[in-house]
């Protein structure tokens, strides 16, 4: 196949890109910077994509948009965020539209601050939007890649949720405190964590590009884990003592009240039902053994 994807220096996108490689796929990076042999140029800035740019490209990988913990929550950060992902998913769906034989498929990327947090349910891909910041922008993230389906590609929306990696992410910037052997929960601990291994978010991209599902997708391990769990794990996994609680203030004061609350203090239970319905087999499906792979 020959697949477009936006994001693809990113910690997912490389990835990705180099297993669709190493698969003998023909892998197109949709690029910000001026486009070299085999490259598609945009700029979501400027509102621009090459004419034609998915002519010729059978499916869209799509993950594209502006780091959400990268920097504390101005309100023009938050203006950033959210247009990094309307915009560009906007752009995308169009030139998908635009395409002479539209690519047959689109994987347009979103997460699963979309059920915003809860510490009683979980969610599967039929629950409705939450409330608050992540969720609004996932809403309207997803309806951004919607018009791609009127020329008869299939949508789905990768709701994704914290992908762990040895490389970047989370993961890794935990890792230093934990081994010193001074991480611990967050907070209460109670706030659930719903992860997945950076091979199963891979190899799941992989399943749907040949899949026949639309809609949306959560991107998680079947095991999601309260936030005292996933501490307790990792640091059983490195060797190191788990007992010291981090209380809320100090990442408030170095994050900023709003993103540390949305990013470390709330989360959400969610299931892969569709990907185990669609016959998905998960690689890493428990946290012990994800992280021990990570990090042996």
């Amino acid at each position: 196949m020959r697949i477009a994807i936006t994001g693809s220096s990113g910690l997912v996108g490389t990835a990705l890109s180099k297993r669709l490689t190493r698969e003998g796929h023909d892998v197109v990076p949709v690029v910000r910077s001026a486009p070299g042999d085999g490259e598609i140029g945009w700029s979501v800035d400027e509102r621009r994509i090459e004419p034609g740019a998915f002519d010729g490209i059978d499916a869209v990988v799509h993950l594209a948009g502006a780091g959400i913990g990268d920097q504390r929550w101005s309100d023009d950060y938050k203006r950033e965020i959210l247009s990094s992902r309307t915009v560009g998913t906007a752009l995308v769906a169009e030139a998908v539209n635009d395409a002479t034989d539209p690519p047959a498929t689109l994987l347009s990327g979103s997460a699963v601050g979309y059920y915003g947090s809860s510490l009683q349910a979980t969610f599967h891909e039929g629950a409705p939007a939450g409330d608050g910041f992540l969720a609004e922008t996932c809403e309207a993230w997803e309806a951004a890649a919607a018009p791609a389906s009127s020329g008869g590609t299939r949508v789905a929306l990768l709701r994704t949720g914290i992908v762990l990696s040895a490389e970047g992410g989370a993961l890794k910037k935990q890792l230093p405190l934990f081994r010193f052997g001074l991480g611990g929960k967050l907070g209460s601990g109670e706030q659930w964590q719903s992860w997945i291994h950076i091979d199963d978010e891979v190899g799941a991209i992989v399943h749907l590009l040949t899949s026949d599902v639309e809609g949306p997708v959560n991107l998680t391990a079947p095991g999601p884990v309260t936030q005292s769990e996933f501490a307790d794990t990792l640091g059983d996994v490195l060797n190191r003592p788990t007992f010291l609680p981090i209380p809320e203030f100090g990442p408030k004061l170095v994050l900023g009240s709003e993103l540390a609350e949305n990013l470390l203090f709330t989360g959400q239970r969610v299931r892969p039902t569709v990907l185990e319905e669609d016959g998905y087999d998960f690689t890493h499906p428990t946290l012990g053994g994800a992280l021990r792979d990570l990090l042996a």
